[in-house]
């Protein structure tokens, strides 16, 4: 899973020791050479869904990494992308990739937590990928009104979600595992990293996006393909403000 260039056995270790944000500080100059990264096929993926749902002047990336997501809102928004993340250090290696990057809406970069962001309604478009395992189920009403809040009137908050696992299949197996381990860890060591692949179901997921104040309907992102029961791998909340 990870190349000879990525982080090392030690260095991981060092970043499951230490709290989400420290953790993430760390792995940050190594990231997009982990398999942590949203894959290239997924970002177009969603790109290509969301395109049609346009125009867009101005775009949030929530929990933006080192901003995969941000390259996707640059092809999508027309005036101003933003990205925001709590990691410094993610930012930091954000911002010098986008340096080489010509042309497009400006970017800028807010070093905040999701929990508490510090916008107005100002954006027509948020997206996030491969964040949400880092929010306990209890604080997701908080961070999508936040996000509501950051919206303007009509505006989406878009993410892809992949299907579950097959009960008994591998990726079930080490889901299970991980999220096993994980609190394991949790509940015998400090600070807490915060970081479960089974705590975001659709259903759950979906109501507390209606609760928060949005209209919310599924896409299919028929670029990732179908499973053998002909339903999509993966699907594409659409999250529009009132």
């Amino acid at each position: 899973m990870f190349i000879p260039q990525g982080p090392t056995l030690p260095e991981l270790a060092v970043q499951a020791l230490s709290s989400t944000m420290r953790g993430y500080d760390l792995l940050a100059p190594k990231f997009d050479l982990t398999p942590y990264r949203t894959p290239d096929r997924v970002l177009d993926a969603v790109a290509r869904a969301v395109r049609p749902l346009g125009p867009f002047d101005r775009g949030l990336d929530v929990c933006c990494g080192t901003g995969a997501g941000v390259e996707v809102l640059r092809g999508l928004c027309r005036r101003r992308v933003t990205g925001v993340d709590f990691s410094a250090g993610m930012l930091a290696v954000a911002r010098t990739a986008a340096g080489d990057a010509d042309g497009g809406p400006a970017v800028d970069w807010v070093r905040a937590d999701a929990r508490a962001l510090p916008f107005g309604p100002v954006f027509d478009l948020a997206l996030s990928l491969g964040a949400f395992g880092h929010f306990l189920p209890a604080e997701r009403p908080g961070l999508f009104a936040q996000v509501h809040a950051s919206l303007r009137p009509g505006g989406s908050f878009v993410f892809p979600v992949g299907a579950p696992p097959a009960v008994g299949s591998r990726a079930y197996w080490s889901m299970l595992g991980f999220d096993a381990a994980m609190r394991v860890r949790n509940a015998l060591w400090r600070p807490r990293f915060v970081m479960y692949y089974r705590t975001f179901p659709l259903t759950g997921v979906t109501g507390d996006l209606v609760r928060a104040g949005f209209g919310v309907r599924l896409l299919p992102l028929e670029d990732l393909g179908r499973r053998a029961d002909g339903s999509p791998r993966a699907r594409l909340v659409v999250a529009t403000r009132g």
